[in-house]
């Protein structure tokens, strides 16, 4: 052991020679300043106010909507009435095909129609375009968040996108696929035109449907068992009369293991059968139901679907990754295997956090009740937890077991493809709400706080009591800003999220280890004057510059190294001072 002190101390004593040392009586690097680009509005003024307010069209009673993006509510009263029983002018508000629901013969006499004929397309978001290296008719999840998805549609007229020049698509092409409403007892004839370039399906999963439709076709949607996929071009009609109310699942069943993921899945809701009970056929994007059943409003004040969903950057990128669907298919088919996945976006009615802020909020009132319907979409077991709130789940799989079946929990674990029916109360009582306020809700597994990897992000929402909610229909929040989250920046894990809690950035980016990236500036203190004023200081300052921190610490290493080789060496160094 004393062999080696000698050395030891021979090399920590040429340190104080070093620069090195200067650093060391040093204060610590400062913070760097990461600069964030443009941040969006949260809530835009592109939203017509006037589609927040209860309103009635063509006998369609459509509740009032504070979310920052309420739906159309002609689009409500389409897919309520059907198209055939609207108004041209209320049509020509919408991008509806004239024959997207066919509504017709109330054979009961209660009221309402009971034969339907619903026409569902799909539709690929974000998609490879063969002009540009864009993708188009996009759809973005979250600032600058892009993945390919392919989704069941409404049957629509005109373009896919805005407009020639705007590649964003249409408001009724979009993630998730748009939840289904029939009513119990009625006659569905649910109608896939394949407009996608790869084979499809419908698979009624839990809704009550023969295996043989009345032509002697198959009717489950699975190719390996009853009837062919519908191949690009065609169509399938696929027929029920279902028997049994409930929150049901819809879904592709052609390559189930990458169909699914990408999109092909939706909410199929069958409601209790009651008089003058016009559904909403559709309810695009999700979230708040403005034209509840009967059934509905006999016990609640709203009602709202959750779809809960993930995705495979990997596989998403693959499926805009040509223009020809042989390799699409070759690629997706053969070379993808799930076995090896792992989400990176999580995602609430086809966003995830900021955007779910803007149109899938749960809104309560004090001492009412909300109806809840939550799919869990993913591929992987989901919790779902309310802050302030301990809801009680009423259906599993769309059963009513009784009230011996009843749950009151904060958090509700599902599987996969499983839903629940939540009943969420109001009443400040310490059990079933802690009180007004805004209250976060969320899948409590923590990778989905994420996007990308970056939180918090994912499948976070809000539970906002109306009276905080502003005009805009944003929530009125006390914590920290929400702009870092509406720019792209923030996802590309350029913003350290805790340098602007002080003035003096202390979390922030120190400058030893921050870096140029293209989009934000470090330390802009320290940027040269536009008038160039400053050139000849900064000549003076370079030639009396202090060597850097990796400069200093390689000379006291250099000279250690030295230290220690005369050590070894000592006795021929003597031997030739002595000559």
């Amino acid at each position: 052991m004393h062999k080696k002190v000698l050395p030891i101390l021979c090399g920590a004593m040429l340190l104080p020679m070093s620069p090195l040392a200067h650093a060391a009586a040093n204060k610590l690097p400062a913070s760097s300043n990461v600069t964030l680009g443009a941040a969006e509005e949260v809530c835009s003024d592109f939203t017509d106010p006037k589609w927040r307010d209860a309103q009635v069209i063509d006998g369609v009673e459509i509740q009032e909507s504070r979310m920052c993006n309420p739906d159309n509510p002609a689009d409500i009263a389409a897919f309520v009435k059907g198209t055939n029983n609207i108004s041209m002018d209320t049509l020509m508000k919408t991008q509806l095909a004239a024959d997207a629901i066919t509504a017709t013969n109330d054979m009961d006499g209660d009221g309402d129609p009971d034969h339907y004929i619903i026409k569902l397309e799909i539709a690929e978001l974000n998609g490879h375009s063969p002009d540009t290296r864009e993708p188009t008719t996009t759809f973005d999840i979250a600032p600058g968040i892009q993945p390919t998805f392919w989704v069941y549609a409404p049957k629509t007229r005109d373009m896919s996108t805005l407009s020639l020049y705007e590649p964003i698509a249409n408001p009724l092409l979009r993630a998730p696929s748009p939840v289904i409403r029939v009513e119990q007892g009625d006659i569905v004839w649910l109608v896939l035109e394949n407009s996608h370039y790869l084979p499809h399906s419908i698979h009624l999963h839990g809704v009550d449907h023969p295996y043989m439709d009345h032509g002697g076709e198959g009717n489950d949607g699975v190719g390996q068992t009853g009837q062919m996929d519908v191949m690009p071009g065609s169509s399938k009609t696929y027929v029920i009369k279902p028997r049994q109310p409930g929150t049901m699942y819809y879904h592709c069943h052609v390559q189930p293991h990458v169909h699914i993921p990408m999109g092909l899945q939706g909410i199929f809701v069958v409601e209790e059968n009651r008089p003058n009970n016009w559904v909403q056929v559709f309810n695009v994007g999700a979230g708040q139901v403005r034209h509840p059943s009967q059934a509905v409003k006999e016990k609640y004040a709203s009602e709202y679907d959750l779809h809960y969903q993930s995705a495979d950057k990997e596989l998403h990128m693959m499926a805009r990754s040509a223009n020809d669907p042989r390799l699409i298919g070759k690629r997706l088919n053969l070379e993808y295997d799930i076995t090896d996945s792992a989400p990176d976006y999580f995602m609430l009615n086809g966003r995830s956090f900021p955007y779910t802020l803007r149109e899938s909020l749960i809104i309560m009132e004090e001492n009412k009740k909300a109806k809840v319907r939550v799919l869990n979409g993913h591929e992987e077991s989901f919790a779902m937890h309310i802050h302030g709130h301990k809801p009680m789940v009423t259906h599993y799989d769309g059963v009513d077991n009784g009230p011996s079946s009843y749950i009151k929990r904060d958090v509700h674990g599902m599987v996969p493809a499983q839903r629940i029916d939540l009943e969420v109360n109001g009443t400040d009582d310490g059990l079933n709400s802690f009180g007004q306020g805004v209250w976060m809700f969320h899948d409590h597994v923590e990778k989905s706080f994420t996007t990308d990897g970056i939180g918090e992000g994912g499948d976070i929402s809000l539970l906002v009591y109306k009276n905080y909610l502003n005009e805009k229909g944003i929530p009125e929040v006390h914590g920290m800003s929400l702009a870092p989250y509406f720019t792209k920046e923030f996802w590309e894990g350029k913003y350290p999220a805790w340098q602007d809690y002080d003035a003096w950035k202390s979390l922030g980016l120190p400058e030893i280890r921050a870096t140029k990236e293209k989009g934000f500036v470090l330390n802009p203190a320290s940027a040269k004057p536009a008038d160039g004023s400053g050139a000849a200081k900064d000549n003076a300052a370079s030639a009396t510059e202090k060597p850097s921190f990796i400069g200093q610490l390689l000379t006291g290493l250099v000279l250690g190294l030295f230290g220690y080789v005369v050590y070894l060496k000592r006795k021929n160094i003597l031997a030739l001072v002595g000559k």
